[in-house]
Order: C-alpha cells, then sequence, then structure tokens
C-alpha cells in the first residue's frame, strides 16, 4: 500500500492548481480520498471534528445493503431455476447458457447454482448503473469544481435493487441518467437535492416505460413460455386482496413474504434482510429509527382503520397491516429510501412526522388505488417534497421557544 501511497503522491501536483491536470482534480481527489484519509489538517480558529463523515455514513449504508444484496442473488436464481425446472421457461438465454458451460445445474434446491444463476441478472444492472451514473457525476463535478462523494456508491447500490431482473439495460442507463441528473445535480449536486435519485430514476422507469415496469405485475428473472401459476399476474398485496388478506391460505405464507422466497423486484422481497440492515442502521446512529418507528405506525393506524371500515367493491381494504409490511417494496424503502439524510426531514419530532406521512400515505396509494399496490415509491417521494416544510415549522417553533426562555 506504500508504493500506491507513494505513486499518488508522485500525480498529486499535476492535478494541483497551476498543474497541467488541474480541471481534472476531483478525479484524483476521489481516488486519493476513497483509499486514504485525506491528509489535510484545519487550521485557525476552534472547530468541532465529528467521528463520522460523509465517507464513513455511505459506507456504513452500503454495508447495510450487503444482505439484501446477496438474497437478491440468491431469490432471483431461486425463481429462475424454479421456473425452468418446472419447465414453464425457456433454456434460451445466455445467463443459462453460461450456467451450463460452467457445469451448474438448475435445482431450485442448489444454493450455489441460485445465487450464481442470480449474479448473472444482477450484476449486469449494476455494471450499467454504475457506469452511467458514475460517470454523469464525475463529469458534473469536474464541470462544478466540486469533489466526487462517495453518495453514489449508495445510490449506485440502491437503484438496481429496486429493478426487476428482466428490465432491458438500456432502460437502467436512460433511468439512472433521470435520476442523477434531474433528480439532483439540477438542484446542485450532493446534499442538496429534494427528491431520492434512486427513487426519482425508478419513478421515471415506472411512468415512461409501463409495458416493462408495472405496477400491477410481479416480476420473475425468466420470460415463461406458458402463462403458468405465479409465473404472471397479479402482485402478491392484489392476491393478497382477492384473497381478502388471507394468502395463509393460497400460494405464499407470511413466513415465505417475510424470508423473501417470492417473485418481485430483485432487493425488496426480503423483509429479513431489510430489518437486518435496519439494525446496521440504528445501532451505528447512520439510519433515523424515528424515520421507520413513523412509517410503522402510520402503516398500521391506516391499515387498521380501513380493515374496520371495509369494501364490498375494493378487497384492497382487507389487507392486513402484517401483510402491508412484508409485501412489495415496503421494509426495503422504510429502511433504505425514507431514511435518506438528504430528502428526509432532519428534526427529531419531524422525522416522526415525516416517516408517520409515507406510513399512511403507501397504504392509501395501496388500497384507494389498486393500480399501483406498490405505493411505497409514490409516498416517499410526495413525502420528499414535504420534508423542508416540515423541518420549517419545528425549527420555527423551537426559535420561538428558545427566545421566549430568554426573554427576548
Amino acid at each position: 500500500m506504500k508504493f500506491l501511497r507513494d505513486k499518488l503522491d508522485q500525480l498529486g501536483h499535476l492535478f494541483e492548481k497551476g498543474g497541467k491536470l488541474e480541471s481534472q482534480y476531483p478525479l484524483y481527489e476521489a481516488a486519493d480520498t476513497f483509499l486514504y484519509t485525506p491528509g489535510q489538517v484545519t487550521k485557525g480558529d476552534s472547530h468541532v471534528r465529528d467521528a463520522i463523515d460523509q465517507k464513513r455514513m455511505m459506507i456504513t449504508v452500503f454495508i447495510a445493503l450487503i444482505p439484501c444484496v446477496l438474497f437478491a442473488c440468491y431469490n432471483t436464481g431461486l425463481q429462475a431455476n424454479a421456473a425452468i425446472a418446472a419447465g414453464a421457461a425457456p433454456l434460451e438465454d445466455w445467463r443459462t447458457s453460461l450456467m451450463q458451460a460452467m457445469g451448474l445445474g438448475f435445482d431450485p434446491g442448489d444454493l450455489l447454482a441460485c445465487g450464481i444463476h442470480g449474479l448473472l441478472y444482477f450484476l449486469p444492472v449494476y455494471l450499467v448503473t454504475m457506469i452511467v451514473g458514475g460517470n454523469i457525476e464525475a463529469l458534473f463535478a469536474v464541470a462544478r469544481r466540486h469533489e466526487i462523494t462517495e453518495g453514489f456508491l449508495v445510490t449506485g447500490l440502491l437503484f438496481p435493487l429496486i429493478l426487476p431482473p428482466t428490465i432491458p439495460l438500456w432502460q437502467v442507463a436512460v433511468g439512472i441518467a433521470f435520476g442523477v441528473i434531474l433528480g439532483k445535480e439540477v438542484f446542485g449536486g450532493v446534499g442538496m437535492n429534494v427528491l431520492n435519485p434512486a427513487l426519482t430514476s425508478r419513478a421515471f422507469l415506472f411512468f415512461a416505460y409501463p409495458a416493462a415496469i408495472s405496477g400491477d405485475a410481479v416480476w420473475r428473472a425468466v420470460q415463461p413460455t406458458m402463462l403458468a401459476d405465479g409465473m404472471s399476474g397479479a402482485t402478491w398485496l392484489a392476491k393478497a386482496a382477492a384473497e381478502n388478506g388471507a394468502l395463509e391460505s393460497g400460494t405464499i405464507t407470511w413466513m415465505d413474504a417475510f424470508i423473501g422466497t417470492i417473485p418481485g423486484s430483485m432487493g425488496e422481497t426480503s423483509a429479513l434482510c431489510c430489518l437486518i440492515g435496519a439494525a446496521v442502521l440504528i445501532l451505528t446512529g447512520v439510519g433515523s429509527w424515528r424515520t421507520m418507528f413513523g412509517v410503522a405506525v402510520g402503516t398500521i393506524l391506516l391499515a387498521t382503520l380501513l380493515n374496520g371500515v371495509g369494501s364490498e367493491t375494493n378487497p384492497m381494504f382487507n389487507v392486513s397491516w402484517q401483510w402491508h409490511m412484508v409485501l412489495g417494496g415496503w421494509a426495503f424503502g422504510t429502511v433504505f429510501m425514507a431514511t435518506d439524510p438528504v430528502s428526509s426531514a432532519f428534526t427529531n419530532t419531524g422525522k416522526l412526522i415525516y416517516g408517520l406521512g409515507i406510513g399512511v400515505l403507501v397504504v392509501l396509494v395501496r388500497v384507494v388505488n389498486p393500480a399501483y399496490p406498490e405505493g411505497m415509491m409514490l409516498a416517499i417521494l410526495f413525502m420528499n417534497m414535504f420534508a423542508p416544510l416540515i423541518d420549517h415549522f419545528f425549527v420555527q417553533a423551537n426559535i420561538k421557544r428558545r427566545m421566549a426562555r430568554n426573554g427576548a
């Protein structure tokens, strides 16, 4: 590592002020600070240093996402192998050809085969996201002479996890470009965006290409040769509604949904993995337990209310809060999207109100408008826009209390 440190130091003068590559300094600085702790020391007036900086915060979120990534690979491969083993999907894909070349079968009970097969779906989406989105971030940073931060490491991992495994790669590129440019860079870059960039990208694809990403269809990592049961059709939320919230007697159990061995977007199916990620974020202080608690309370309150009201024409009223929490993107959105420190509320009480609003809205969108049964995305984006207003009222209230307390 000393060799690498020496090489970076030798190249440093080329990128510093007056150097031949001065305009490319953000690229050098990004590599230098990613590999090593910055060597600058603050001088002058007194200052306070926190034990956590943006790099550590983003790396912590990245680590918290690892269980979801691993399970995304496994479950994506599991669903594909199950369909192939049942004869409901063809062996005409480059992934299946590569699996056969490696001597791997399509046994749903083979953990390694499922993991590798799923990785062949996840990895191309992840690489396209990082290449396209990362280069856009670098381009804007160089043009503005800003530092290239680690923020996109998290966005670049979140985005593939909320996509279906069969999404065309060109749509991945278009989607992440839209989210980074119009959801983040137009507002000034890192720390200035109002909306979550990953969700902005997903929302764009949701409305721009409904045939590929539909809110009322469930995905598997294969294209079926016939409409086998469970291969296509309504989401599990819609099925829960059709069966009056009693999926236990139908296709899946609540525990299946909690563990995540059901079709869906690659990283959103496992509430268990999201719970592990939540523990990491809360224990490290990176994710707000208040926001997560608010989402849970809002979901429980409105779902219980609607269960009591009932409806003869809309069976979605019958879906209990227990099912809302394990189906769709509820758990993933609550843990990793709603707690985004930039686009969420930052006051303590504001976080509770912000989370409560998301919990209420996700149930409202899912139940009242069944065309969008996976309403977590829309609920978070809507509350992103109100987060600054929520904080404003609580900040002003705090100012008034302090002025009154000091006789001002």
